[in-house]
């Protein structure tokens, strides 16, 4: 009797041990996650306030009555797309349309108001190194949220090895020449007047391309992707990097 007596002492004891450990290790998880939440909120405060710091009141005067961007810019909301790589002052130059895997049908009326309404000649479509949309919806991704499921649906490569470098650059690729496929049938009218030319790139941060880190490629305009076409497109401007 005393044998078991012990034994469920013992048990109760061990019992106590794991939840204490347990609710330590939440509590930590917490303190974490709390931890983080500050960071990124004083990291914002920090900044607008250097940001103010740094301008005066006559930097904000162009601003204050319009807007007249110079591009409508559909790039994939990955922090990793810098917008100073292809603008160092993209302050009231860029019309920014951002969501995951750069797609029109994410994004559609954000870019016919930059194109239809701000009247931008430049839509720029840009890709970028192995995209973590890309690479979602080169596998099974249904257990993910519904939003997400949405999103990737409209993402139309085959299925792949999202590992594989050369796979996921080529999926890229395709998505990008899909999305200005579309743009093409959406904006056809303004093409048809010269008011408006589509590029397709991809940002390579990775230099997948062996172009150079952070260089855009170019891989599309107006629907033609022969990399001698491009550069002959772009010929008033010197410089355009192909594949």
């Amino acid at each position: 009797m005393k044998s078991i007596y012990k034994i469920f002492i013992l048990l109760c004891l061990h019992y106590l041990f794991i939840n204490n450990v347990l609710a330590k290790g939440h509590k930590d998880t917490i303190a974490s996650e709390q931890s983080q939440i500050q960071t990124a909120v004083k990291h914002v405060i920090q900044a607008n306030h250097e940001f103010v710091d740094k301008h005066k009141a006559s930097y904000f005067l162009p601003f204050i009555h319009g807007q007249t961007p110079k591009a409508t810019v559909l790039t994939c909301a990955d922090s990793r797309v810098h917008s100073h790589a292809i603008d160092p002052h993209p302050d009231g130059d860029l019309f920014m349309v951002r969501n995951i895997g750069n797609q029109i049908a994410s994004g559609k009326g954000s870019i016919e108001y930059g194109i239809r309404h701000l009247h931008t000649p430049l839509l720029l479509i840009i890709g970028h190194s192995m995209c973590g949309a890309v690479k979602a919806a080169m596998t099974n991704y249904s257990t993910l949220e519904p939003a997400i499921k949405e999103d990737l649906d409209t993402i139309q490569i085959p299925l792949g090895n999202p590992d594989n470098v050369e796979e996921v650059k080529a999926a890229v690729e395709t998505n990008v020449n899909d999305q200005v496929k579309l743009a093409l049938q959406i904006f056809k009218p303004e093409l048809e007047q010269g008011k408006l030319i589509i590029i397709g790139s991809v940002y390579d941060f990775r230099n997948d391309y062996n172009k150079g880190y952070g260089r855009l490629v170019f891989i599309n305009v107006n629907g033609d992707t022969n990399p001698q076409k491009i550069k002959q497109s772009l010929g008033f401007s010197k410089g355009a990097v192909t594949k």
